[in-house]
């Protein structure tokens, strides 16, 4: 069963670090919903996950990140449409597909054809940026059963997994937003919304000043738990 610790225990940080360096699944608040989360260097980890959710090992795992340096180290020199978009609106609610970092070989699962890129996302909450500056970038999906809703509360999360033998820890961080981030593909100077959440695809591209390319929801996109509105399946980046 789950240790289930309150954000303000100063035990908790150390707990569920100590957690993900033993391979263990830690459950998480972020600034939209709450996360599972691995160490993404450690496979059985991550394919600890995966059965945990009961993921398709089709739908990718997205990274998130604390500092600019583990943007850098998960995707390299973010293009022009990319860096526009990750300097204004990001430590928040923003995902970018983008290309990978070449040595960053980690297996996140996806088709083939995903292998190439990675979804990345810094978000707003000082446990993550703690967890990150500690451990490294991080796997986390969406802290529900593949299709399900996803839960902002940690009786949610604890109701739906807290038996599982690999979710070492719980963390309590109250109430999540429940707002989705927004998902970004982004190539060069162009950029596609495969999914609108808490930043409207209107207010992302005009900041963005560059040509939008195809319809979102396209085919080969990274997956989350559903479609997008043209079909084809988007990233869950913890939502």
């Amino acid at each position: 069963m789950a240790d289930q610790l309150a954000l303000s225990d100063r035990r908790a940080v150390a707990a569920a670090a100590d957690a993900l360096v033993s391979g263990s699944i830690v459950a998480l608040p972020t600034d939209t919903v709450y996360g599972l989360a691995v160490d993404p260097t450690q496979p059985e980890a991550v394919a600890a996950l995966f059965a945990l959710k009961e993921r398709p090992a089709g739908v990718a795992l997205p990274i998130l990140v604390g500092s600019r340096e583990q943007v850098e180290q998960v995707a390299g020199h973010l293009e022009t449409a990319a860096s526009r978009l990750a300097e204004r609106f990001w430590p928040g609610p923003l995902t970018l597909v983008v290309p990978r970092r070449r040595g960053f070989t980690v297996d996140l699962g996806g088709p083939a054809s995903a292998r190439q890129t990675v979804g990345v996302r810094w978000p707003e909450h000082p446990l993550v940026t703690e967890l990150c500056a500690r451990i490294g970038p991080l796997a986390v999906t969406s802290a529900n059963r593949h299709g399900g809703p996803p839960a902002t509360t940690a009786a949610q999360v604890a109701a739906a997994f807290g038996r599982a033998d690999d979710l070492a820890v719980i963390v309590d961080g109250g109430i999540c937003d429940g707002t989705p981030s927004t998902v970004v593909e982004c190539r060069g100077p162009a950029s596609r919304c495969l999914r609108e959440g808490a930043l409207p695809w209107a207010e992302l591209h005009r900041s963005d000043d560059a040509a939008a390319w195809s319809p979102a929801g396209a085919p080969d996109a990274h997956g989350v738990d559903g479609a997008g509105p043209h079909g084809g399946h988007l990233w869950d980046a913890a939502r």
